[in-house]
């Protein structure tokens, strides 16, 4: 039997579907950067892949009539000066902080844990934070001083493990914070999402010219 592409539940499906393949497809590229070396060809794939998801995807954050024609997502050059590594140390009093996640409702996110041995390099350190909700995830945003000139204004994301974002640990166990490969979140694109942005306690005083960047 043939399906109506103007029915509203074969649309939703459709919706849905779409979805879940990003999801999965974001979740396997972020397992081969865990695996593969040097980190260096870990960022190539990580930006090759994107590009081509965001140019063909149905779920891409572009808006349609330019996903074709778009140019590669915009990012600075690789620079290993910007792959750290930390440890992480209790959150002072876990005070959860409520987001606006637009059409989505409120999103609650809950300091969980502080890195340690990032202020020498950065002039500070990051929280990190767990979305509340069914299962949770990590969720690492934050801004520097390139935010609003030369990266978006809301932030950058770093880490946000139910999207599959997940740079992994060191032999050592120390948390892998590797700016190469901060990304926008997806209201940077188009004003058809609303997106949870860095909270003030993420903003760090250094410019981090790492990772994704505007154009031009």
């Amino acid at each position: 039997m043939a399906t109506d592409a103007t029915d509203p539940g074969t649309a939703a499906l459709a919706a849905h579907a779409d979805l879940w393949d990003w999801r999965r497809r974001v979740a396997e590229l972020y397992a081969e950067i865990r695996a593969l070396e040097p980190p260096r060809l870990a960022w190539q794939l990580w930006r090759d892949t994107r590009d081509e998801l965001f140019r063909a995807h149905p779920q891409s954050p572009l808006e349609p009539a330019t996903r074709a024609t778009s140019a590669r997502v915009p990012l600075f050059d690789y620079d290993p000066g910007f792959r750290l590594t930390a440890d992480l140390v209790p959150a002072g009093d876990g005070a959860p902080v409520t987001l606006s996640g637009g059409g989505d409702g409120a999103i609650r996110i809950t300091p969980f844990a502080r890195t340690a041995g990032l202020e020498s390099r950065l002039g500070g350190e990051l929280t990190l934070y767990w979305i509340a909700g069914y299962g949770g995830g990590v969720f690492l945003p934050f801004q520097d001083a390139t935010s609003g000139r030369e990266t978006y204004g809301g932030g950058r994301y770093l880490l946000d493990t139910i999207k599959g974002a997940d740079l992994g640990h060191t032999a050592g166990g120390r948390v892998i914070v590797d700016f190469n490969f901060a990304y926008n979140p997806s209201c940077a694109y188009s004003d058809r999402w609303i997106c949870p942005l860095a909270p003030v306690q993420n903003a760090l005083p250094t410019a981090v010219r790492a990772g994704e960047c505007m154009s031009g």
